[in-house]
């Protein structure tokens, strides 16, 4: 797991897994088993899907890169306090996926809370092997 800086300023966490190092063929496995562990997690609860890649390959103006095979998002939220409006703006949580040649490559933005966050890199660390 790696922890970057996306354009200068999103902290994300990243995980890359070889196609051979994981028992998952595809980005829909993947998100499958993310399913599971949003809805096993005791406050966590699980949003829906959204499709990067059929989405931006719609866009007359869309473009991705030569490499990437499929992209999508499972969307989900660890919200169980909602002490200000504002606190809207960081919420839902999202892990993307994204099929590359002969890697997975799995990203999130940090989430301002410490749990969420370990629950995340947790899930994401569980697709290698």
């Amino acid at each position: 797991m790696k922890y970057i800086t996306v354009m200068e300023k999103y902290p994300v966490f990243t995980f890359t897994v070889n196609k051979n190092e994981t028992r998952y063929k595809n980005v829909d496995e993947i998100l499958a088993y993310l399913k599971e562990q949003i809805e096993a997690h005791p406050i966590a609860t699980y949003i829906g899907e959204f499709d990067h890649y059929a989405h931006t390959k719609s866009l007359e103006a869309g473009q991705i890169a030569d490499d990437i095979k499929a992209a999508k998002n499972i969307i989900c939220c660890f919200g169980k306090v909602l002490s200000k409006a504002e606190v809207l703006a960081i919420r839902p949580r999202t892990i993307g996926v994204a099929e590359v040649d002969d890697t997975f490559v799995v990203s999130f933005l940090e989430a301002p809370n410490s749990e969420a966050n370990a629950a995340m890199e947790a899930w994401v660390k569980g697709i290698a092997g």
